[in-house]
């Protein structure tokens, strides 16, 4: 059972670690026991948007990480069910729809995609060197490494591409006319890139955080009506007998944020502070949808969202918090460090108890 529609089940799902938004099924990001991780987001295509409910672009995400064992895999399952199934249906907790197509990133240990869809058309890329970024908008030129079966023929059907010359799906498929949010992310997709530009042969976890925390380029967002909501670095060793180490914030604006290590083990201790309530009569599962509003924030969330308060009320203590808080981001990084160069052997237990045990600590900070 996804967000709104019921599909087939498969005979074997792997174990996946999901951030997401509360009400729904899927995820915005994640990563499987296979080292294999995928995020996605909005895009807005000459291909109509279906208000009608459909698979959501979140829903693919922890499809793709269920069933995929490798990024290449997880493209395939991703393609397939849009192929069967279509994307659609609201992708925000409001009376109002919200609907978009969806790009993704995917990666594993040894190779890494980019995928971007226009309704159940779609075009991939592999990223063979170097790095990549997305930001609501098309981005796959010419360079296309697998496509639809129908891709070209629908762009020549629609008058959208004359059939001569190279293909570019980004020019064919792009608006010609872009929603106002995404001219606006075109400045934040070429900060990405020149921010990935500059660090080009040594980037590393530290790298993507200080990314993510950039406020000037859009990348992190957070005035009054939209913030970044979750985010996650992973570090995929291409030895496959080194562990791969996702980092979570769990809560929103990065930049005021933790990242926490998260390692796939047997016997993963659960971590009810981060998990969402549940509701009986979740208004998300009513039909009309979205008639009422519950609060889903999960007790870390609350916490933190106390703290900020606080640093935006008391600067001075704002900033011992929030360097008490960087203090425990180093330990989980050195932690890191030592266990992929060999030098410490972390017991499974001690890795098992690992996300549960940072995000203790985070929260007697706020108390």
């Amino acid at each position: 059972q996804c967000t709104y529609l019921e599909i087939e089940q498969v005979e074997r799902t792997h174990a996946v670690v999901l951030s997401r938004p509360a009400w729904l099924w899927g995820a915005e990001m994640g990563a499987n026991e296979h080292g294999v991780c995928v995020g996605n987001e909005g895009v807005w295509t000459r291909e109509a948007v279906g208000e009608d409910e459909a698979l959501l672009g979140m829903d693919l995400v922890r499809l793709g990480l269920e069933r995929g064992s490798s990024a290449r895999e997880a493209l395939e399952v991703i393609t397939a069910l849009l192929e069967r199934y279509g994307q659609g249906g609201s992708c925000k907790e409001e009376p109002v729809p919200f609907v978009y197509h969806n790009t993704f990133l995917l990666a594993d240990r040894t190779e890494a995609w980019v995928l971007e869809t226009a309704g159940r058309y779609w075009a991939a890329q592999q990223i063979r060197e170097g790095s990549r970024n997305i930001s609501n908008q098309l981005s796959i030129g010419r360079e296309i490494t697998a496509e639809h079966a129908g891709l070209r023929q629908q762009a020549r059907s629609q008058g959208w591409w004359s059939g001569d010359g190279e293909f570019s799906f980004a020019e064919v498929f792009s608006l010609p006319h872009q929603p106002a949010r995404m001219e606006a992310a075109k400045a934040r997709y070429r900060a990405g890139k020149e921010l990935l530009r500059q660090h080009a042969g040594h980037i590393t976890a530290e790298t993507f955080m200080a990314i993510l925390r950039d406020k000037d380029s859009g990348i992190c967002v957070d005035s009054e009506g939209f913030r970044t909501a979750g985010s996650m670095v992973s570090v995929l060793p291409q030895d496959p007998a080194l562990p791969c180490v996702h980092f979570f914030t769990a809560t929103p604006d990065p930049s005021r944020s933790v990242f926490k290590p998260f390692v796939f083990v047997a016997d993963i201790k659960p971590v009810p502070q981060v998990r969402s309530p549940t509701f009986r009569d979740d208004p998300a599962k009513q039909i009309p949808r979205f008639q009422s509003t519950v609060d889903r924030r999960h007790e870390l969330y609350r916490r933190h969202q106390a703290a900020l308060e606080l640093m935006e009320r008391d600067q001075e203590r704002g900033q011992k918090l929030l360097q008490t808080l960087r203090d425990l981001e180093k330990q989980g990084l050195e932690g890191m460090n030592a266990l992929l160069g060999g030098t410490v052997a972390h017991p499974q237990e001690e890795l098992a108890d690992l996300f549960f045990d940072c995000v203790e600590a985070e929260m007697k900070f706020y108390t």
